[in-house]
């Protein structure tokens, strides 16, 4: 961006002057809607999710067999909630109600958010092709997809995807259990351990020294070029947007299993770490049309990374990324580091969205190991992100006006910080990441 457009530019959206100088910024969203005015312009429905709900419940006997850890659950693939109290006295008296975690950090078989949207979107396409081959129908006992056939089957075709890293855990895991041949195209900021990984599962990992826009593009020109391959594109999925969104009535039926009430009086907050949008983006809608209009969700982002932010804030979408002011998308939080929002997730869910804010990487790093000092849970930079807005939402005034917020309502909020990945960073990674903190 020239330097006299980008002047404009901040003369007409002056947060973004805040954005090029990477301060910690917050941006409440004046536009929001309820769930009932935002529905008509999202493209998706309550069915739509159904339907995701009831294709994982046929694969489960297939998840359960080949991903033994999942057994216990049935083959359903899905984290614990908790509370945080004794992270929640750490953080400060001034945040109201009570502060709970969600582990998708934690979630089996790759051990981050990816493995609902990922991992979803590869059984939907394996699904597809066996259904069109004759070889499968919703009525059959899916562990029949672990059998030679199988798997000499889907090794005829293959899967491509672009990743910052943990999509492409999620993706290259299942993908290879089938038996598909797939390649990963990771961009320069994705962790040396899950590189390794996948090529421990036979995956075929692309490397680039460029961010993970370049990493998506080469992964799509690759695709376009083997008419037996299919491409998983995390900018604008909507099956991978959906695998995401079966989150947020799994969430309210553990609420409802442990007697946590949600409601006008009672309302719940989230806090979801934001990369490109389509995981916060997915489980955001699952959880309005769980909760409705009573659950109030923040993306958090890098302040090396503020795409969404950016989109949303200034109404460009995909049209704006971080590099047209300046900033470098270099950010510690790795699985974050994008530089260009989904055009479809911000246009999708930005009046449903109540706000953002971004976060430095020092501060991540202090956030991990207080997390892990007072409640012995280990995360990832990026599964940070979420953990400064309980203070800034309890504290922010202006936020309370914005929506009509009584002090009784915030007393009996629920505050919940969305953990994205961590699970399965190796000791010694984890070492690092902890003693980078102060």
């Amino acid at each position: 961006m020239k330097n006299a457009d980008l002047q404009k530019r901040i003369q007409h959206d002056p947060l973004v002057q805040r954005l090029i100088d990477l301060q910690e910024t917050r941006w409440f969203n004046p536009n929001t809607t309820s769930v009932a005015e935002a529905l008509p312009h999202i493209g998706l429905t309550q069915q739509d999710v159904s339907d995701a709900h009831a294709r994982l419940t046929r694969f489960a006997p297939f998840i359960a067999k080949a991903f033994p850890e999942t057994a216990a659950s049935g083959g359903i693939i899905e984290s614990d909630v908790l509370p945080i109290p004794a992270m929640q006295r750490r953080l400060g008296q001034s945040i109201t109600g009570e502060l709970w975690l969600k582990k998708d950090s934690h979630l089996p078989i790759s051990g981050s958010i990816k493995a609902r949207g990922g991992i979803y979107e590869v059984l939907t396409h394996a699904e597809k092709l066996a259904f069109a081959a004759g070889l499968l129908t919703p009525q059959d006992d899916y562990s029949r997809l672990l059998s030679p056939e199988f798997t000499r089957f889907f090794s005829q075709y293959s899967i491509a995807v672009g990743s910052t890293g943990n999509l492409g855990l999620s993706i290259g895991i299942i993908s290879a259990r089938l038996g598909f041949r797939v390649t990963v195209h990771m961009s320069a900021d994705a962790r040396a351990w899950k590189k390794a990984l996948l090529r421990s599962h036979g995956v075929d990992v692309v490397e680039y020294a460029e961010d993970y826009g370049v990493a998506v593009e080469q992964g799509r020109c690759a695709a376009q070029a083997d008419a037996n391959c299919f491409f998983i594109d995390d900018e604008n999925s909507r099956t991978l947007f959906l695998g995401y969104a079966v989150a947020g009535q799994r969430l309210k039926d553990q609420f409802a299993h442990i007697g946590k009430v949600v409601d006008k009086n009672h309302p719940l907050f989230v806090y979801l770490p934001c990369g490109v949008g389509g995981g916060p983006g997915g489980v955001a809608f699952g959880l309005k049309l769980a909760f409705g209009d009573d659950v109030h969700c923040i993306f958090a982002e890098p302040t090396h990374s503020p795409c969404m932010l950016l989109g949303v804030y200034t109404g460009l979408h995909d049209g704006i990324a971080v590099q047209d002011l300046g900033i470098d998308n270099q950010t510690a939080a790795d699985g974050l580091a994008v530089g260009r929002a989904s055009g479809f997730v911000g246009r999708a869910m930005e009046r449903l969205l109540d706000g953002f804010y971004t976060v430095d990487d020092q501060t991540l790093y202090n956030l991990l190991a207080l997390l892990a000092q007072e409640e012995n849970i280990l995360l990832e930079p990026s599964a940070l992100a979420g953990m400064p807005g309980p203070k800034q939402i309890s504290e922010e005034s202006h936020y309370h006006q914005l929506h009509g917020f009584s002090q009784a309502q915030l007393a009996q909020a629920t505050h919940l910080v969305w953990a994205t990945g961590g699970g399965m960073v190796p000791a010694e990674e984890m070492a690092q990441y902890l003693a980078k903190a102060r």
